[in-house]
């Protein structure tokens, strides 16, 4: 790729990656050879060795995954991985977010007990589940911790945690999604085994498809392993359960990229965990019938659709709790909603929405079981989320009964009658960390001229990431003027736009937004580039993040 680009777009490009702390652009397509060594990521070794003496004595290996994409591509690599290696009794199961709530609880324990499995072994899970860990010694079941989640200040017993955030890790990639970190448990196995003629590189679709869903920063690390793993999708090797799920997402092989994984894969996928059982997501990515496979994969579609139709309906009635407070301009540093018949599969994506619509730390609440209220929190760049949590704990030792999570998101559950403490304590602690906000990112990798807007330049940055979380697509800036613009279905926006200099005028499109601005107007926008491929006629799309009018007056 880099030998075929113009000149005018390596020099962008040049100029995103060293904004992003990336200076040697020519290094952006490092494989697998450049991945960090597995040595320094503790408790692999005491981890390998203990996998090794299973399958060597045909007990039985249970992974417990968690509900989400990271867990379910985990537990499809951890099951997928141990088979190819040698285990003959490997199963897993995935909690049932209502139930059994989120990680190693106790109750998943008692459920696992009943398949009589001599181990566990969570993934995506565990590093915070004291309870749990004590509940499965009880049993006399060994345990494994897999994990990528900040932990407290005690550890769960366990013959071994794999997590490269725990304390004494010299791992030096902290990001890594669950799914990476079962990938190097695998590998660290499969070199205790000397099994080296086994190979693992095929199963790098799951890695991908968990890390970029996961919304885990992109290090140098993550973007070898999503851009090895896309590398074979677009290649046409991927499992049959994501080649069925690209198939009703619209996608194939070969135009893969990794925001289609967020954006496409990864929400549908979601959805199983979000509204029924992820053991769906699960299945399907286990499968290797094809036919199968697309059964499964359609009704993980069906449920996304239920999804977005009642995502829709909880930020309708989100915005109608909080016109006031925007009206008045009163909104608090960090918000927090909650409502009875809201659905706690869907709370975390609301939150997101929200934080991204208001610029604050939110964390939005949905009745669970007894007198529980689930809450998914999502916070802006400059808060610590799982900090603040824990400093709210802290402040108020009986208002938190259990949370986890990192900086940018977490999950928590409180007491019903405690929402009105909570929130206030929340907010409180928010503004005493950062201020009263909004907390807005006004960074952008700056103007582009008319020579450089190009649709060479909209194929260079599609095809040169992959961006992420911690490595963001590049958002540029400019001024424009609106030749039209018109509101597409009353949610998004389609505009023609011209460029002082550019003889040809420019197609954009900005999403939920209901407002267009009349022929003429000159507006200031900061957008990102993309490939319109519509009808099979390629052109440059400007996909506006925000915009506003420009006063012309002298």
């Amino acid at each position: 790729m880099n030998g075929s680009l113009s000149e005018a777009a390596r020099a962008v490009l040049e100029r995103v990656y060293a904004a992003r702390g990336a200076p040697d652009w020519a290094k952006s397509e490092q494989g697998l050879e450049a991945l960090a060594a597995p040595d320094g990521l503790r408790g692999l070794e005491a981890a390998a060795e203990a996998l090794a003496g299973a399958l060597g004595n045909d007990e039985r290996i249970l992974v417990i995954g968690d509900y989400d994409a990271d867990g379910a591509t985990g537990t499809a690599l951890a099951v997928r991985g141990l088979r190819r290696l040698g285990a003959r009794d490997v199963h897993y199961l995935i909690p049932d977010r209502s139930r059994e709530g989120y990680g190693l609880s106790p109750a998943i324990v008692a459920r696992a007990a009943a398949l009589e499995p001599r181990w566990i072994m969570t993934v995506d899970n565990g590093i915070n589940s004291l309870e749990g860990a004590k509940a499965a010694r009880a049993l006399g079941l060994r345990l494994i911790v897999t994990d990528h989640h900040l932990p407290g200040p005690v550890l769960p017993g366990a013959r071994a945690i794999v997590n490269p955030n725990q304390p004494g890790d010299i791992f030096p990639s902290k990001a890594l999604a669950g799914v990476g970190v079962v990938l190097y448990l695998l590998i660290a196995l499969r070199r205790y085994l000397g099994a080296g003629h086994v190979g693992l590189g095929d199963l790098l679709d799951l890695v991908a498809l968990g890390t970029v869903a996961d919304c885990v920063p992109l290090d140098a690390n993550n973007r070898i392993l999503v851009r090895e793993g896309l590398r074979r999708m677009n290649g046409g090797r991927l499992c049959a359960g994501l080649e069925a799920l690209l198939l009703v997402s619209g996608k194939r092989p070969g135009k893969i990229y990794a925001q289609d994984l967020g954006f496409q894969i990864g929400p549908r996928l979601n959805a199983a965990g979000r509204l029924a059982d992820m053991s769906v997501g699960v299945r399907c990515l286990l499968t290797d019938d094809r036919k199968e496979a697309l059964a499964l994969a359609q009704e993980l579609d069906a449920l996304n659709r239920e999804r977005r139709e009642r995502e829709a309906q909880m930020q309708a009635e989100a915005s109608e709790q909080l016109a006031v407070a925007v009206e008045a301009d009163t909104l608090a540093a960090g918000l927090c909603l909650m409502e009875p018949h809201w659905h706690p599969g869907i709370v975390g994506i609301l939150a997101g929405r929200l934080k991204d619509k208001h610029k604050r730390p939110v964390v939005v609440f949905a009745p669970a079981e007894g007198d529980v209220l689930r809450g998914s929190g999502r916070s802006v760049p400059t808060l610590n989320l799982r900090d603040t949590l824990a400093a709210v704990g802290e402040r108020c030792p009986d208002l938190i009964r259990q949370f986890g999570g990192h900086a940018a998101a977490a999950g928590l559950t409180i007491g019903r009658a405690d929402y009105s403490r909570f929130a206030h304590a929340f907010a409180e602690e928010v503004e005493r960390r950062i201020g009263r906000g909004p907390f807005v990112d006004a960074h952008t990798d700056g103007a582009l001229s008319a020579a450089e807007l190009t649709l060479a330049l909209g194929h260079a940055v599609r095809d040169g990431g992959p961006w992420g979380n911690g490595f963001p697509e590049p958002l540029f800036e400019g001024l424009f003027a609106v030749v039209n613009a018109a509101v597409l279905k009353g949610a998004h926006l389609r505009l023609t736009l011209s460029l002082a200099g550019r003889a040809e005028p420019l197609k954009a499109l900005a999403f939920r937004c209901a407002n267009a601005p009349p022929a003429g107007t000159l507006i200031s926008a900061r957008y990102r580039l993309g490939v319109d491929d519509f009808n099979t006629r390629e052109a440059l799309c400007l996909y506006l993040e925000d915009w506003s009018a420009v006063s012309q007056d002298p």
